[in-house]
């Protein structure tokens, strides 16, 4: 099976994320059946039979690995495939919301797997609308790393309510990262670096890492985070300014008091 050709999957650069559209999500995340997309990772989950208890579910549910890398807006799926190889062992996950595009991460995860038998089993992909439905796939603190490339930037202010960086969205990354995970940012456009940098620090359950700490500097994800999509090829090619910023989620400072007190 031969690599899909983006020409023939090619849509819009970016999708209204306040339109209605048609999607399924799973109503909560223990409903979600992840067997499809990682088939040789996770069992699928079987119709138990009226005497099985709940608990005994439950039980064998937990067996499987969860999902602890998550690329919103994840594009031609650049930075799945690059780190798929390079952390074998984690699960990783796209969103996005565009149908073709979708359809071209899909095919293409399939060709890989295909052509490189045993490897990009880790990796998948699903069409959905983060701004309104990540919490029901995911449960708090299941992620460790989460990932927010070339984001739509949506220049008028009357849309600064559509980024995907904002103040009232934090409130649900911070829920599903765990301490310690982090969040990592990128852009070509200055204006909306400066924007999502303010709403991070404005934030108390997130701090900003430096970009020389030697936390980046020695973190493999960063060099793929900055050049690895197909926006971040474009900027390179267009010889345009990439602006990187990694936030490390902290522990809660108003739970961190009260248990010292």
């Amino acid at each position: 099976m031969s690599l899909p050709q983006k020409k023939f999957y090619r849509q819009r650069a970016h999708s209204n994320p306040l339109s209605d559209h048609s999607i399924d999500y799973p109503v909560r995340h223990d409903a979600m059946d992840w067997s499809s997309h990682y088939p040789l990772v996770i069992k699928s989950s079987e119709q138990s039979p009226d005497h099985e208890s709940s608990v005994s579910n439950k039980r064998r549910k937990v067996e499987n690995p969860l999902i602890e890398f998550v690329d919103i807006g994840c594009g031609y799926g650049g930075l799945l495939v690059a780190l798929a190889p390079l952390f074998p062992d984690k699960l990783m996950l796209g969103m996005e919301l565009r149908v073709k595009v979708l359809d071209y991460v899909l095919d293409r995860i399939r060709a890989l797997r295909e052509q490189y038998p045993g490897q990009y089993t880790n990796i998948s992909c699903l069409r959905t609308n983060a701004m309104k439905y990540l919490p029901t796939y995911f449960q708090k603190g299941q992620l460790s790393k989460m990932f927010f490339l070339y984001p739509d930037p949506h220049f008028k202010k009357a849309k600064h309510k559509w980024r995907i960086i904002n103040k009232q969205l934090l409130a649900e990354y911070a829920y599903l990262l765990r301490v310690d995970g982090l969040v990592y940012t990128c852009t070509d456009v200055l204006d909306l670096h400066q924007w999502m940098c303010s709403c991070f620090d404005e934030f108390p359950l997130f701090e900003r890492i430096d970009n020389d700490d030697p936390v980046l500097k020695n973190d493999p994800c960063i060099e793929h985070v900055v050049g690895s999509t197909e926006e971040g090829k474009k900027v390179e090619r267009n010889k345009g300014d990439k602006y990187l910023a990694v936030f490390r989620r902290i522990e809660d400072p108003y739970i961190t008091k009260s248990s010292d007190s």
